[in-house]
Protein backbone atom coordinates (compact mmCIF):
# COMPACT_ATOMS: atom_id res chain seq x y z
CA UNK A 1 0.00 0.00 0.00
CA UNK A 2 2.81 3.03 1.18
CA UNK A 3 4.96 1.54 -2.04
CA UNK A 4 2.57 2.03 -4.27
CA UNK A 5 1.12 5.65 -2.84
CA UNK A 6 4.81 6.39 -2.85
CA UNK A 7 5.46 5.13 -6.79
CA UNK A 8 2.23 7.38 -7.93
CA UNK A 9 3.69 10.06 -6.01
CA UNK A 10 7.41 10.21 -7.98
CA UNK A 11 5.80 9.01 -11.14
CA UNK A 12 3.80 12.42 -11.00
CA UNK A 13 7.77 14.52 -10.68
CA UNK A 14 8.92 11.73 -13.43
CA UNK A 15 10.45 13.49 -16.72
CA UNK A 16 11.47 11.00 -19.79
CA UNK A 17 14.83 11.94 -20.09
CA UNK A 18 15.92 11.06 -16.16
CA UNK A 19 17.41 7.77 -17.34
CA UNK A 20 19.75 9.89 -19.88
CA UNK A 21 20.28 12.48 -16.89
CA UNK A 22 21.33 9.40 -14.47
CA UNK A 23 23.55 7.73 -17.19
CA UNK A 24 25.30 11.12 -17.72
CA UNK A 25 25.90 12.29 -14.34
CA UNK A 26 27.15 8.90 -13.01
CA UNK A 27 29.64 8.45 -16.16
CA UNK A 28 30.64 12.43 -14.69
CA UNK A 29 30.63 11.51 -11.34
CA UNK A 30 33.19 8.34 -12.04
CA UNK A 31 35.23 10.77 -14.42
CA UNK A 32 35.85 12.63 -11.37
CA UNK A 33 36.57 9.73 -9.49
CA UNK A 34 39.31 8.55 -11.59
CA UNK A 35 40.93 11.77 -11.10
CA UNK A 36 40.94 12.33 -7.48
CA UNK A 37 44.53 10.48 -7.25
CA UNK A 38 46.16 13.20 -10.07
CA UNK A 39 43.86 16.51 -8.32
CA UNK A 40 44.69 15.71 -4.53
CA UNK A 41 47.67 14.33 -2.37
CA UNK A 42 48.07 12.81 0.98
CA UNK A 43 49.84 14.68 3.36
CA UNK A 44 52.18 12.54 5.22
CA UNK A 45 51.84 13.35 8.97
CA UNK A 46 49.01 15.30 8.93
CA UNK A 47 45.90 13.89 10.78
CA UNK A 48 43.04 12.44 8.52
CA UNK A 49 40.85 15.14 8.80
CA UNK A 50 43.06 18.01 8.03
CA UNK A 51 44.27 16.01 4.78
CA UNK A 52 43.45 18.69 1.48
CA UNK A 53 41.80 15.89 -0.50
CA UNK A 54 39.36 15.08 2.27
CA UNK A 55 36.61 16.84 1.14
CA UNK A 56 36.67 16.48 -2.30
CA UNK A 57 37.17 12.99 -1.43
CA UNK A 58 34.05 12.56 0.09
CA UNK A 59 32.18 15.17 -2.23
CA UNK A 60 32.71 13.08 -5.25
CA UNK A 61 32.20 9.40 -3.43
CA UNK A 62 28.85 11.31 -2.68
CA UNK A 63 28.13 11.66 -6.31
CA UNK A 64 29.40 8.42 -7.44
CA UNK A 65 27.02 6.81 -4.86
CA UNK A 66 24.03 9.01 -5.51
CA UNK A 67 24.39 8.91 -9.14
CA UNK A 68 24.05 5.45 -8.99
CA UNK A 69 21.11 4.89 -6.68
CA UNK A 70 19.62 7.57 -9.42
CA UNK A 71 20.76 5.19 -12.25
CA UNK A 72 18.95 2.56 -10.55
CA UNK A 73 15.83 3.76 -9.97
CA UNK A 74 15.62 5.37 -13.50
CA UNK A 75 16.49 1.97 -14.85
CA UNK A 76 13.66 -0.05 -12.67
CA UNK A 77 11.06 2.45 -12.96
CA UNK A 78 8.59 2.09 -16.03
CA UNK A 79 9.69 3.78 -19.20
CA UNK A 80 8.07 6.86 -20.05
CA UNK A 81 7.63 7.88 -23.79
CA UNK A 82 9.50 11.33 -25.42
CA UNK A 83 13.04 10.41 -23.58
CA UNK A 84 14.82 11.93 -27.19
CA UNK A 85 12.20 14.52 -26.88
CA UNK A 86 13.60 15.55 -23.85
CA UNK A 87 16.85 15.49 -24.99
CA UNK A 88 16.79 17.35 -28.16
CA UNK A 89 15.31 20.29 -25.79
CA UNK A 90 18.67 19.81 -23.74
CA UNK A 91 21.00 20.03 -26.71
CA UNK A 92 19.05 22.78 -28.25
CA UNK A 93 19.79 25.08 -25.03
CA UNK A 94 23.47 24.84 -25.80
CA UNK A 95 22.35 27.17 -28.48
CA UNK A 96 22.40 30.03 -26.21
CA UNK A 97 25.47 29.11 -24.97
CA UNK A 98 27.09 29.18 -28.80
CA UNK A 99 25.41 32.74 -29.16
CA UNK A 100 27.61 33.74 -26.03
CA UNK A 101 30.77 32.42 -27.14
CA UNK A 102 30.20 34.39 -30.42
CA UNK A 103 29.63 37.71 -28.30
CA UNK A 104 32.89 36.66 -26.05
CA UNK A 105 34.88 36.44 -29.56
CA UNK A 106 33.05 39.85 -30.28
CA UNK A 107 33.63 41.89 -27.75
CA UNK A 108 37.39 42.89 -28.71
CA UNK A 109 36.52 43.22 -32.58
CA UNK A 110 33.61 45.67 -32.06
CA UNK A 111 34.30 46.61 -28.03
CA UNK A 112 32.21 45.76 -25.02
CA UNK A 113 29.53 48.69 -25.86
CA UNK A 114 28.57 47.42 -29.45
CA UNK A 115 28.32 43.69 -28.68
CA UNK A 116 26.62 44.03 -25.81
CA UNK A 117 24.10 46.78 -27.44
CA UNK A 118 24.05 43.87 -30.03
CA UNK A 119 23.55 40.98 -28.03
CA UNK A 120 20.83 42.54 -26.09
CA UNK A 121 19.00 43.18 -29.09
CA UNK A 122 19.65 40.03 -30.76
CA UNK A 123 18.49 37.50 -28.04
CA UNK A 124 15.55 39.58 -27.58
CA UNK A 125 14.68 39.20 -31.06
CA UNK A 126 15.58 35.56 -30.78
CA UNK A 127 13.03 35.59 -28.02
CA UNK A 128 9.95 36.35 -29.84
CA UNK A 129 10.08 40.10 -28.99
CA UNK A 130 9.63 41.73 -32.03
CA UNK A 131 8.26 44.88 -31.30
CA UNK A 132 10.55 48.18 -31.47
CA UNK A 133 9.73 49.06 -27.69
CA UNK A 134 11.06 45.47 -26.44
CA UNK A 135 14.07 46.48 -29.10
CA UNK A 136 14.63 49.35 -27.58
CA UNK A 137 14.26 48.73 -24.17
CA UNK A 138 16.95 46.03 -25.03
CA UNK A 139 19.06 48.09 -26.32
CA UNK A 140 18.91 50.54 -23.49
CA UNK A 141 19.62 48.13 -21.23
CA UNK A 142 22.59 47.13 -23.34
CA UNK A 143 23.61 50.49 -22.58
CA UNK A 144 23.28 50.74 -19.15
CA UNK A 145 24.92 47.72 -18.56
CA UNK A 146 27.99 48.84 -20.52
CA UNK A 147 27.46 52.33 -18.50
CA UNK A 148 27.68 50.72 -15.48
CA UNK A 149 30.26 47.99 -15.68
CA UNK A 150 32.58 50.20 -17.53
CA UNK A 151 32.00 53.89 -16.29
CA UNK A 152 31.19 53.44 -13.15
CA UNK A 153 32.37 50.12 -11.70
CA UNK A 154 35.71 50.78 -13.37
CA UNK A 155 35.77 46.87 -14.79
CA UNK A 156 38.52 46.30 -17.22
CA UNK A 157 37.01 44.93 -20.63
CA UNK A 158 39.75 45.16 -23.70
CA UNK A 159 38.75 47.94 -25.54
CA UNK A 160 37.49 46.91 -28.99
CA UNK A 161 39.58 47.08 -32.16
CA UNK A 162 37.05 49.01 -34.10
CA UNK A 163 37.53 51.66 -31.16
CA UNK A 164 40.98 52.54 -32.70
CA UNK A 165 39.23 53.77 -35.89
CA UNK A 166 37.47 56.70 -34.07
CA UNK A 167 38.89 60.18 -33.95
CA UNK A 168 41.04 60.72 -31.15
CA UNK A 169 39.15 62.86 -28.59
CA UNK A 170 36.50 60.61 -28.85
CA UNK A 171 38.97 57.28 -28.90
CA UNK A 172 40.29 58.21 -25.45
CA UNK A 173 36.94 58.58 -24.03
CA UNK A 174 35.56 55.17 -25.65
CA UNK A 175 38.89 53.21 -24.54
CA UNK A 176 37.70 54.11 -20.93
CA UNK A 177 34.44 54.55 -20.65
CA UNK A 178 32.58 52.39 -23.15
Amino acid sequence: MIAKTLQDMFKRYRRPGDVVFAVLFLAFSVFLLSQLGEQTKVVRRTKWFAQPGLWPTIGVWGMVVFSFLHWLSSAMSERISGRWTEVSVWVRSFEYVAYFLIYVLLVPQLGYLPSTMLFAVFLTLRAGFRGSGAVAIAALFGFAVTIVFRGFLQVKIPAGALYDYLPDFIRAFALTYL
